[in-house]
Order: structure tokens, then sequence, then C-alpha cells
């Protein structure tokens, strides 16, 4: 098949929803597709297009189907259009998800906020994770807690500096954040805590193996997201074993499991400082969430993303 692909455009080539398009388009090639990956639909032929984010995407959506009605869309939902356009702007994103024969989701809980009469076309992909070339070491000279992910306003992103703050004199906990700033009042933000948080470190915005490299030598991994739709950062600490310190909404839930011990409340700074605490404290707190995470690590495999694929598009055939 010819596929258009699209994904809206954003401040970085790093942003989550380009970074899953352009391995879904990786994907559809391996499956013997032609795939053509562009943030706006120019009108070409296709025989079916793939579109990432109902809001953003709702012009392409719209277009696609306008000249070919007969023709099949599979979109797939990201965490701000089930978290928040939905609602506050429900009617071009409702309209996209209502043109589109397929939904995709990316954590199993997301289908709580998907229209009852839309339910059944939905489908559930994780996004996959390779293995750390090397595994996970941690640092020895300090307890390393990483945050990966852009800084704006759902990441929550300076939860984890706050809580270091809270740490005693004589903890070894060093907070590592990479992550393009969104605005320049998080920029601001996040330079002002540096100065005043000797715990806290922020590099910017850094190539993909600079981020594989923080993850190989982090003790854990802190996701403080007011919303996701389904991380991809956590599908790969999950593969490389790093424990994940995560706010408990349905996108983090979703990917983890209800029992997951490792969850803190959103935007709770003393619970994430005391998880935070007994991960530098606690080794069989550590080993259990370890365990926890080999058990979820199969959901991630790359042949069951791609065999997820493949199903979708012989669904879609049948």
């Amino acid at each position: 098949m010819n596929i258009v692909l699209i994904t809206p455009s954003g401040p970085t080539s790093r942003t989550g929803n380009r970074i899953a398009a352009a391995r879904w388009a990786r994907i559809l090639r391996h499956l013997g597709h032609r795939v053509h990956l562009a943030a706006d639909y120019d009108g070409r032929p296709a025989d079916l297009m793939v579109a990432v984010h109902a809001w953003r995407s709702a012009g392409p959506i719209a277009d696609f189907k306008a000249r070919h009605p007969g023709r099949p869309l599979i979109l797939q939902l990201s965490g701000t259009d089930i978290y928040d356009y939905i609602s506050s702007d429900p009617v071009p994103t409702l309209r996209s998800m209502a043109l589109a024969d397929r939904l995709v989701a990316l954590n199993d809980l997301a289908w709580r906020v998907v229209p009852r009469q839309l339910r059944e076309r939905l489908s559930v992909i994780y996004q996959s994770a390779l293995p750390l070339p090397n595994g996970n070491r941690p640092s020895r000279r300090a307890v390393i807690v990483s945050v990966i992910g852009h800084l704006r306003d759902v990441k929550d992103p300076l939860r984890a500096a706050a809580a270091a703050r809270l740490l005693p004199a004589d903890s070894r906990v060093r907070v590592e954040q990479v992550g393009r700033a969104y605005t320049d009042q998080w920029a601001g933000e996040a330079t002002a805590e540096m100065a005043a948080n000797p715990r806290y470190h922020w590099r910017d915005d850094v190539p993909a193996a600079t981020v594989r490299r923080l993850l190989a030598r982090s003790h854990a991994m802190v996701i403080s997201s007011t919303s996701e739709g389904g991380a991809n950062v956590v599908s790969e600490a999950v593969v490389a074993g790093v424990p994940v310190l995560a706010s408990r909404m349905d996108g983090n839930v979703g990917l983890l499991g209800g029992d997951y011990p490792g969850y803190f409340p959103v935007g709770d700074t003393e619970k994430l400082a005391r998880l935070m605490r007994r991960i530098e404290c606690e080794p069989s707190f550590v080993a259990r969430l370890r365990r926890a995470l080999r058990e979820r690590a199969p959901l991630f495999r790359p042949d069951r993303e791609i065999a997820a694929w493949r199903r979708l598009l012989a669904g879609l055939a049948d």
C-alpha cells in the first residue's frame, strides 16, 4: 500500500509524536508498504492515511476523507487528545475520531475517555523500546534520578527538582534533567532552579545517544506528568530495568499496571521525595520495582509492536 503518515510539526524533531511517527514509518516499511511522512496532506494519492493527534491533524484528516471517503484512516490518539482537547475543544477532536476507521491508543486505560460508540474501533499498541547496549549500570558517584522529557506544563517538569530539595542533608540524590524548554518561562525556571538547588542539573535538548547514556547510569527515572497518552520513555525505562517513579494517572498506570509500587499522587512533592529516598536507602524496594518492571517488559518488545500493526492492517483489509 501507499501510506501517508501525518504527524504535526513541533519545536524539535524529538517530540514524542515525531519519534513515534518515525518508528511507525519504519515498521510499516518493514511490513512491505511505501510510506510518506509529512506534517500536512498535500493531496497525493494514498491507499491509507495514518494520522498522529486528532486535534492537531484535524485538517489533513478531514481533507483526506473528503477526497477519498472510501479509503481507510488510522488515527493515533495523543495524550492531549484524550485528556485535554476531547473536553476543551471537542468539535475538531471528535470529528477526527469519528472520521477514523481505526483508533490507536498507547495505554490500556485510554478506552475510559473514548466515546462509547467509538470504542469498538480502538486498539492499544504499546510503543516498543530496545535494551540499552550495556544495560543499566547506576552511577557510583551519586544516586542519579533522571527526568527525560521536554519542559512544558503537562509534564510538571520541575517536580523532581522540588522533591530533591526536601531530602535530608546526607542524601546523595542528584536530579539530572534533559529536554527542551517549550517556553522562555520554563527555561528561566529551570535555570533559576539550578542556581538555587545544588541537587538539580538541567542539560536542555540533547541527542538520543546522550539520553540513553543518562538512562543507563540512572538509579531511577521520574515521570511526573499531569497527563500522558503513553510516554515512550516509560517503555525505554521498563526495558532497561530502570525503576520508574510515576505520577498516578491513566497514561502511566496504563503502561506500568495498577499494582506497580512506584506511584505518587500527581503533584505530590512530599510523596515523590519519600520515593526518591527509598530508592537511595532501601535495596529491597528497588528490587521490588525491578521485579515489577520485568513483568511488564514483554509488552514493549519491538516484535510485539510490529505484530500489532500487522493485525491492525489485516483487520482493515478484512
